[in-house]
């Protein structure tokens, strides 16, 4: 039985966290899936007491397993990099603009992702392409700091937004729409993740779509085969766990990078 432990957490303090993974243990529970990098300190104790539970630990710390003294943790993480190309390819623009909630290093795997994405698609057709300085609102519900940061990043020229900072982006897009209505027309875009939201507003012309179920059932067959905990487990495109959605008017040329990636030759 797998102990999915969304509903629970949602309803407990952190504190209480520790107490209620080791009720499912008790209960004879060979997997204990902990929707968040703010279990980690309860996960890991209770790794240490349980060492024939399967501890999945989503969006854990790539050191995460290797503290884990039996090995019975695998942190769960989408692959950042590919989330950056997935947004960079959409890219058709000179300046891009990023916006970040906090330093994470997923955070950084993103912008990488989309500034040598963007930049090897606008080589192929001709086009420089310069990511503008990144700033960071050190939160990932400060809307007016998004709003902010967009409206800045636009007076420098930025026509395409992507960002890593929940309602920080939403802010943002406040700052896009407003940027477009005094053009008369859509001039700057956004790229959305982690969850389709494409036509929620008239800037969006993509969404990379998160799927954390696909890297869930991965953990599930690691266990199955023997081969769980001690590592990370990557949500790719390859295991269903990343996705782009876009305009049907660009998708042949946006799919055609998607497989590249998926089969291990984009940009090379």
């Amino acid at each position: 039985m797998v102990a999915l432990l969304d509903c629970l957490l949602r309803i407990v303090s952190s504190r209480d966290s520790y107490d209620s993974i080791v009720a499912y243990c008790a209960l004879g529970d060979n997997m204990i899936y902990a929707p968040g990098n703010q279990y980690t300190d309860a996960v890991l104790q209770a790794a240490e007491e349980y060492p024939d539970v399967a501890f999945a630990l989503l969006n854990g710390a790539v050191d995460t397993p290797e503290k884990a003294v039996n090995k019975n943790v695998s942190s769960l993480l989408p692959n950042a990099q590919q989330i950056g190309w997935i947004a960079g390819v959409m890219t058709e623009s000179g300046k891009l603009g990023f916006i970040g909630g906090m330093e994470l290093d997923t955070t950084k795997g993103k912008i990488a992702g989309f500034e040598e994405a963007a930049k090897y698609v606008g080589e192929k057709e001709g086009k420089e392409i310069e990511l503008l300085n990144v700033p960071y609102a050190n939160s990932f519900s400060d809307a007016p700091k998004g709003k902010e940061f967009a409206t800045e990043l636009i007076s420098q020229g930025a026509d395409v937004f992507f960002g890593d900072a929940s309602a920080v982006d939403s802010g943002a897009r406040e700052a896009i729409d407003a940027a477009n209505a005094a053009y008369g027309s859509v001039k700057v875009y956004d790229i959305a993740q982690p969850a389709d939201i494409l036509g929620q507003n008239e800037c969006i012309i993509c969404s990379q779509v998160t799927d954390n179920s696909a890297m869930v059932a991965a953990s599930m067959e690691a266990v199955e085969a023997g081969t769980f905990g001690g590592e990370v487990l990557y949500g790719t495109l390859s295991v269903g766990a990343l996705s782009g959605l876009v305009p049907a008017d660009v998708q042949e040329k946006y799919l055609g990078y998607i497989e590249e990636m998926k089969a291990g030759t984009f940009m090379k």
